[in-house]
């Protein structure tokens, strides 16, 4: 059966006709509840009983809980159109979704359960996923992407680290095993970004706005940016405060910035959903060369700004522009950002603002975590809002 025929059969819920409506839309649902947890968590208002801190769970659910489901919805899209072969719907894409979501039930009560049931419960989608992944790669012959698979595994790997520090009594918000999952999201984001982000510009402007276009991705340029990025990366999960990995993080930081300006984003001012995708990237060189900067000055920059960076600016802006224009495509929308959609932008871009500020302003700390918390809200509780009908309904045309 081609997709369509496929998604036609699917007689259940249209929120499981497709991998990326029901990890779409609870990601984003996720990333604004999570928030409202973690606010009230650290108000003293609120506490969960999870064997975890509050700032190792904070730090476990916005990276695993919501990077995961969105990789989850990504790949479960985007690896039917990379292989040609037919998506996961239906009843195995519903207990994909059971999986994802009892592992945040199981990180949620962790404190009643043993540490190696809630390791498994958290790591059952993420194994599952790459399993699924694996088999349509090696299916259909398609090595290009094993890259992709790769980072997966990565990613997963650090969220067992993280999972062994944290049951050893560790503070796993400053562990190896964050780090790790950290490096592979930023690697995702410059690998599968350095394909789609010069390709959607190219498209655009071909249609809108003739004239100067993005350089073709993939050259040799490319290919040595990503090596030295991913030597910062790996020098920064072994040795973040080490002089080496600062040189590496600032040379790679420097590369990312030549090749972003490669891609013409100065001439996507005219569609949010493009220079969204160009700004979400420039996160990772600016990341790069923050934490560079925090290893050289010591005490005047801390290095959770250029975590936060990477975290909150790079995956989620980038995680959210993604989510946006995929949800568009594939519902039948078109390929333009109204009103709303522009301002969920901005709020995320403010939300990433107030927080790194608050790391370098710690006088003006308390009221810019709060005006960052909401701004975060807004971002992805207006994204429910707005995109929930598409994700959850059937598709247009």
């Amino acid at each position: 059966m081609t997709t369509g025929e496929q998604m036609r059969a699917w007689r259940g819920p249209a929120v499981f006709s497709y991998g990326f409506r029901p990890f779409f839309f609870a990601a984003a649902l996720w990333a604004a509840m999570a928030m409202v947890g973690w606010v009230l968590m650290l108000s003293g208002w609120a506490a969960l009983p999870t064997a975890f801190d509050p700032v190792s769970w904070h730090a476990h659910e916005f990276l695993f809980g919501y990077l995961g489901a969105v990789m989850a919805g990504f790949l479960l899209t985007a690896v039917p159109n990379w292989t040609g072969r037919p998506p996961i719907t239906g009843w195995p894409l519903a207990i994909l979704f059971v999986l994802w979501a009892a592992g945040r039930a199981a990180i949620a009560v962790s404190n009643m359960i043993p540490p190696a049931v809630v390791a498994a419960a958290d790591l059952a989608l993420p194994v599952a996923l790459a399993a699924a992944v694996m088999r349509e790669i090696i299916a259909a012959k398609n090595w290009r992407n094993l890259g992709v698979l790769a980072l997966l595994g990565i990613f997963a790997f650090g969220n067992g680290v993280f999972h062994c520090e944290a049951a050893r009594g560790e503070f796993a918000a400053q562990g190896q095993g964050l780090r790790i999952a950290i490096g592979a999201g930023v690697m995702m984001i410059a690998l599968v970004g350095g394909r789609i982000v010069p390709a959607f510009t190219r498209n655009w402007l071909v249609q809108n706005n003739p004239g100067r276009l993005p350089v073709p991705p993939g050259q040799v340029f490319d290919k040595v940016a990503l090596a030295v990025l991913l030597a910062a990366v790996g020098a920064w999960v072994l040795r973040p405060a080490d002089s080496t990995t600062a040189v590496l993080l600032g040379l790679a930081g420097l590369l990312h910035v030549l090749r972003l300006g490669r891609w013409a984003g100065d001439r996507t001012l005219g569609e949010p959903l493009l220079w969204i995708l160009h700004l979400g990237y420039a996160f990772v060189p600016l990341g790069a060369i923050i934490l560079a900067a925090a290893n050289f000055l010591p005490g005047t920059i801390a290095p959770s700004a250029g975590q936060h960076l990477w975290t909150a600016g790079a995956i989620g802006v980038m995680t959210l522009a993604v989510m946006a224009r995929a949800t568009r495509g594939h519902t039948g929308r078109p390929l333009h950002a109204d009103g709303r959609t522009a301002a969920l932008f901005v709020a995320l871009l403010g939300a990433v603002t107030a927080r790194v500020a608050a790391g370098i302003w710690p006088v003006a700390g308390p009221w810019l975590y709060v005006l960052s918390g909401a701004a975060w809200v807004a971002a992805f509780g207006g994204f429910c809002l707005a995109y929930g009908s598409m994700l959850l309904g059937k598709r247009q045309g």
